[in-house]
């Protein structure tokens, strides 16, 4: 019902086409030949894509990509959208259309101009040299696959606007998203400018690798994590098998394994080595920099000297609850820890986290130790619940999950001691409310 429910009041085909299994089966086509309601007055949708193309000329947002009507849209100018809970889980690696995006402006276009772009790679802060790189050249260095869970910081501000309102998009669980990523080493693009490695880097006084995009956004990283062996940064040209869409960053984009979203930078054109972080409100104001949780302002901090956000935590959500009977429920869900740590286990509770059970890992389990840079799925069977509130026959129950990492850290139990003003990091135990047979209780 929760996949239907996604589409009502839209047209069927983006759905239909996310289970191509409909496509085997000759019956479930003979079925729907008796439920079409008509078609569509030519003229009608004349008319409306020529009104269409007329909003666009003056809007800057106008030639964006058209999204998935699947997606939920929480902004448009620019384009902010999450993957919906019924969804989220129902395959390991997120289909591309219907990917979370997190845009600050307008999507750059360069159809027709790939043959003209370049990367400039300046590594002089490192005693290197400054390169200007074509598709096709870093399509000819040796290509890297690592598959990569991206994260919004925001993801679950949703829930942190229950404590207490801060500012920005106010975020569910689907803020996040896995591909397969693949393209050259950031390291062996930087060699070619003759910087080989961190250590190199490091002594020559560049301790950044900046990002810089076609939409102006800029960001960066330790140049330990950029150039490391064990830090699986590539400049990705394919996502998920196919070409670099668009929306996700196409022609080039930064991936950064185990960090936080706004590190992977799209749409990349400059990579810099430099002895300081990105100049940009992305890396040295406070959009990303968590602030004391009893601070509702920036006002006199130095906001500048506070650590940017790098590395993420750990944290888990539930996409599916289901009436196990006997007072006890079925739950699915994700998990995922930043910085190629790991889960460890995820715990359940029904009953207000009085018991706990240790859920099932059904996929994710064959990460290198030290570089799981992508999400585990759960499910835990039989959870005993506890109603907290009950009417004509139904009990309401919550259910929490939580994860642990293989650095054994928790999650915390509620957003109010690590709430802060830009609603990020909310990696706390999370909480989805459900309904069961109170009969059966």
């Amino acid at each position: 019902m929760a996949k239907i429910t996604l589409a009502a009041g839209k047209a069927v085909e983006p759905f239909w086409h996310l289970f191509p299994f409909h496509f085997e089966q000759a019956q479930v086509a003979e079925l729907l030949k008796g439920m079409r309601v008509g078609t569509l007055d030519a003229a009608d949708v004349a008319a409306t894509q020529a009104a269409a193309a007329e909003a666009k000329k003056n809007d800057p947002f106008g030639n964006d990509p058209v999204r998935h009507p699947g997606l939920k849209i929480h902004s448009t100018h620019p384009c902010n959208a999450e993957v919906p809970a019924a969804l989220l889980t129902e395959s390991y690696l997120t289909p591309t259309d219907l990917w979370y995006i997190r845009h600050h402006h307008p999507v750059p276009d360069l159809k027709g101009q790939e043959a003209a772009f370049r990367l400039s790679v300046d590594a002089l802060a490192a005693g290197g040299k400054v390169l200007s790189l074509s598709l096709a050249q870093l399509r000819a260095l040796p290509q890297h696959e690592v598959l990569v869970t991206l994260q919004c910081s925001g993801n679950r501000r949703g829930d942190m606007n229950k404590v207490k309102k801060c500012s920005g998009t106010s975020w569910g669980q689907g803020a996040i998203s896995t591909a397969l990523w693949k393209g050259p080493r950031l390291a062996d693009v930087v060699a070619l400018a003759g910087v080989a490695g961190p250590d190199a880097a490091n002594k020559a006084g560049a301790l950044h690798v900046c990002f810089k995009g076609l939409d102006a956004m800029a960001a960066s990283v330790p140049v330990g994590k950029a150039l490391g062996e064990r830090g699986d940064v590539i400049l990705a040209l394919d996502m998920n098998g196919l070409p670099l869409v668009r929306e996700h960053g196409a022609p080039l984009r930064a991936i950064v394994p185990g960090h936080v979203g706004v590190r992977n930078v799209k749409w990349v054109g400059e990579v810099k080595l430099s002895p300081d972080e990105a100049v940009g409100d992305w890396q040295r104001g406070l959009n990303y920099k968590v602030l004391p949780p009893g601070v509702d302002s920036a006002a006199g901090i130095d906001v500048a000297s506070l650590p940017a956000m790098q590395e993420a935590s750990v944290f888990s959500g539930i996409t599916g609850v289901e009436d196990a009977g006997d007072g006890k429920v079925d739950a699915k869900g994700w998990a995922w820890s930043g910085g190629g740590r790991g889960v460890a286990r995820v715990d359940v509770s029904a009953d207000g986290g009085n018991t706990w059970r240790a859920a099932r890992i059904t996929e994710g389990t064959d990460q290198a130790p030290g570089k799981e840079w992508a999400w585990v799925f759960w499910e835990c069977d039989e959870v005993p619940a506890a109603a907290i509130s009950g009417k004509g026959g139904k009990a309401h129950v919550e259910v929490v999950s939580r994860a642990v990492d293989k650095a054994y850290n928790f999650q915390p139990e509620n957003a109010k001691h690590i709430w802060n003003t830009r609603g990020l990091a909310n990696n706390s135990w999370f909480r989805v409310q459900a309904t069961i047979d109170a009969a059966e209780k």
